[in-house]
């Protein structure tokens, strides 16, 4: 027997077109050296601009590829991503709640960064009673915050107030992604609150990229891998963030308007 490597776990959506999800995902996990298992949670067809039909997985398949994954697989670290609805949140919440060994990384696609809400109430209570409470960390962006904490989120005082109402709330670090809407001298900072204090993660603003497609999914994917790796959670979000701003600034095209993350 030869040494046994971990490996990480995606639940989340397809993107047709490689951007996003779970296609997404699998590179992050690619570059981390890490293997990556992948269970469907959802099919999407689209593009870098927009989503033009979505096909949900029935509860039936998505439990037989979690159990598959899981019945042969050394799963160090997950991360989810769109779930869509209930039922699926649901049927993850109930499978991953026994893997107490392996750190959870939930993103919860919720809300776009242009503040388009993505899932419907009733899933976003689902997230918050099933999902949120056994996380290792969520990864909200502003809007996604917003929503949860109840607090609109305009200066770094607000974001800290959030981060730390959902920790209470939901007992699991929280990374609340600022992007440009909150930005400091020009840098992109994230905040991590893990209930003992807070970390803040800068990187220069890159003007005009090429592609930002799949920049959530990326980043909650290399956290997971650098969990997976051994990494504390503030060193695996560090290391995520500065794989995401790499990811960003050596974006490139792959048709006439249409980029790609590196």
């Amino acid at each position: 027997m030869g040494e046994i490597y971990p490996c990480c776990l995606t639940i989340a959506g397809s993107d047709s077109g490689g951007n996003a999800g779970v296609q997404a995902d699998l590179r992050t996990f690619h570059a981390f050296k890490i293997h990556g298992c992948t269970a469907f949670a959802a099919l999407t067809a689209q593009n870098p601009f927009g989503v033009r039909a979505v096909l949900p997985v029935p509860r039936e398949f998505l439990l037989e590829q979690l159990d598959a994954i899981f019945a042969s697989y050394q799963v160090a670290a997950l991360k989810t991503g769109m779930l869509g609805d209930v039922e699926a949140i649901e049927t993850v919440a109930e499978k991953i709640s026994m893997r107490r060994n392996v750190a959870k990384v939930v993103d919860p696609v919720m809300v776009a960064s242009s503040g388009s809400k993505l899932i419907k109430d009733e899933a976003i209570i689902s997230l918050k009673r099933n999902l949120f409470p056994m996380a290792t960390v969520i990864t909200p962006n502003i809007p996604e915050a917003e929503i949860l904490s109840g607090i609109k989120l305009e200066t770094l005082s607000d974001v800290k107030d959030a981060a730390k109402r959902l920790y209470d709330e939901f007992g699991c670090a929280v990374l609340i992604k600022g992007g440009h809407r909150l930005s400091l001298n020009n840098d992109a900072q994230d905040t991590l609150f893990d209930g003992k204090e807070f970390s803040f993660y800068s990187m220069p603003w890159i003007e005009n990229p090429i592609s930002t497609h799949g920049t959530g999914c990326t980043l909650s994917a290399a956290i997971a891998a650098s969990l997976a790796l051994g990494n504390s959670l503030r060193v695996a979000v560090k290391k995520a963030k500065e794989y995401v701003y790499q990811a960003i600034a050596k974006s490139y095209l792959v048709g006439e308007d249409c980029g790609v993350l590196y």
